[in-house]
């Protein structure tokens, strides 16, 4: 996996991922947004984001809407996290999906949530991609199923 988009956290975005955090964390269902747990890969400690979910054919998914963020990084180091809202925490695993599969993960995600991470997503592919933009980019937005 070689994908080299990365939006990173600036500004606002910082600010908005504090507050839907904070809010994960305190049991608040904002648009399904859980916090993911993760072991830095370098510093060995705790790094956590808000994230969303996505349920689809019986299975859970991580999109990452900006691509290969440090979390993303981190996983592919060790694949042992921790979702959580509020009071539920659950172990999980994260499985990166190979990349010829992740279309159906991708445009489920960007149906549910495009409003919300359009602003992170590769230049020229926007929330409704037709299937040949989305097949350009699907190297550059990593998905993993969740797993217990």
């Amino acid at each position: 996996m070689t994908a080299t988009h990365y939006s990173e956290p600036k500004g606002f975005d910082n600010v908005f991922n504090t507050t839907v955090r904070w809010l994960a964390d305190h049991g608040v269902n904002l648009a399904g947004a859980q916090t993911l747990t993760v072991t830095g890969r370098v510093s060995g400690l705790p790094q956590s984001v808000p994230v969303n979910p996505l349920q689809l054919n019986g299975r859970e998914y991580l999109v990452a809407p900006r691509g290969t963020t440090q979390w993303v990084r981190n996983v592919r180091v060790n694949d042992s996290a921790e979702l959580r809202r509020g009071r539920r925490r659950r172990a999980v695993r994260l499985v990166e999906v190979d990349t010829a599969e992740r279309a159906p993960m991708i445009r489920a995600y960007l149906d549910k949530w495009g409003w919300e991470v359009g602003r992170f997503l590769p230049e020229g592919m926007g929330t409704e991609p037709d299937d040949a933009t989305l097949a350009a980019h699907l190297d550059d937005l990593p998905v993993f199923e969740i797993r217990a």
